[in-house]
């Protein structure tokens, strides 16, 4: 198998940071713009417009890698109208996402942008749950330990959640948290998803990535009409549209495809880092934008699930179970959203 690519501690040191930066503002900025303003826009269509940016700039970097554009055509032509089978594999985590995506939006119109940040992590236990049964892994005991203490702490975190005082629309923290559990359960079995469809062929990252999108587009579109289609067609798709929700779109886009940089280019241990300090920063820019008032609770919830994230990265010997015609294979980038 082909050895990692070698790259600076300097430059793991940035990828950390921008993902850190990116995730803490993407949440806190979606936050904002669901709760403070009047008009508000429909999350179904930021969640198509997701789709396309991300579509866009995957095929940015597939031209840059094949280094011209006839072989750039030649290249999406193959993959796309030629492999209709596999554009159709790619369907199905392009329609769990988009139903993430829209979780997201609800949880964050009901939820303080803390409170979602460390509840959120028990995307941890759902990935780990779907990678056992759809890729035959195990996990050691530490990891176990790390997986019980998360549950632990977003249960302390929910016990007597932080209040915000700056918000501007009512809530429901019950329809939030319940938006969270739907979100977990899809971001676990799309990304396992995903990494094994990566896993069953040598085919590029980037061109799965827009086998997916391809297929979200027509999904998020569907969704617009389904769940907001006469109030589109009364007020226009970009209705409530501001430079600040833009802003939200482009940072949802660089962020799920920035991970598979992360991924590829660091290990679990720094992954551990960035969602922990995403937690920190998240309930500091909460606390100014918001009003949050952290509680006792809260605190030593959020202290468990930053410490549970950091045990469960730790170095461990991988043991998947991969197939022989794959065992040769170089290793490929994975894409978790």
């Amino acid at each position: 198998m082909a050895a990692k690519e070698s790259v600076t501690l300097l430059f793991k040191l940035y990828c950390l940071t921008v993902m850190t930066l990116v995730a803490s503002a993407y949440i806190v900025a979606l936050r904002y713009t669901r709760t403070v303003g009047t008009d508000l826009y429909f999350s179904s269509t930021a969640v198509c417009v997701t789709e396309v940016i991300k579509l866009f700039i995957s095929v940015s970097i597939l031209a840059r890698e094949t280094g011209s554009p006839g072989r750039l055509f030649s290249s999406l032509k193959e993959h796309t109208l030629g492999s209709p089978k596999e554009v159709l594999k790619l369907s199905v985590p392009s329609l769990v996402y988009a139903v993430q995506n829209n979780m997201a939006f609800l949880a964050l119109s009901n939820l303080d942008a803390a409170v979602y940040q460390v509840t959120y992590q028990l995307k941890i236990p759902c990935t780990a749950l779907c990678m056992v049964v759809m890729l035959q892994r195990s996990l050691n005991k530490l990891q176990w330990f790390s997986i019980f203490m998360l549950c632990g702490g977003v249960t302390l975190v929910q016990w007597n959640p932080a209040q915000a005082g700056k918000v501007q629309v009512d809530q429901n923290p019950l329809l939030g948290f319940g938006a969270i559990a739907i979100a977990v359960l899809c971001s676990g079995f799309a990304g396992v998803y995903f990494e094994k469809v990566l896993k069953s062929s040598e085919t590029s990252l980037w061109v799965r990535n827009i086998q997916m999108y391809l297929s979200g587009i027509v999904v998020t579109l569907v969704g617009v009409v389904m769940s907001d289609g006469p109030q589109v067609m009364e007020k226009g798709f970009f209705y409530g549209y501001t430079p600040f929700v833009g802003f939200v779109i482009f940072l949802g886009s660089v962020g799920g495809l920035y991970t598979s940089v992360v991924v590829k280019y660091t290990d679990n241990i720094m992954k551990g880092f960035s969602a922990a300090a995403a937690i920190v920063l998240s309930t500091i820019a909460s606390v100014i934008l918001f009003g949050l008032q952290i509680t006792i609770t809260f605190a030593i919830g959020s202290l468990l699930v930053c410490i549970s994230i950091y045990l469960y990265g730790l170095p461990r010997q991988d043991t998947t179970n991969i197939q022989p015609e794959v065992a040769n294979h170089s290793p490929k980038e994975k894409l978790i959203v």
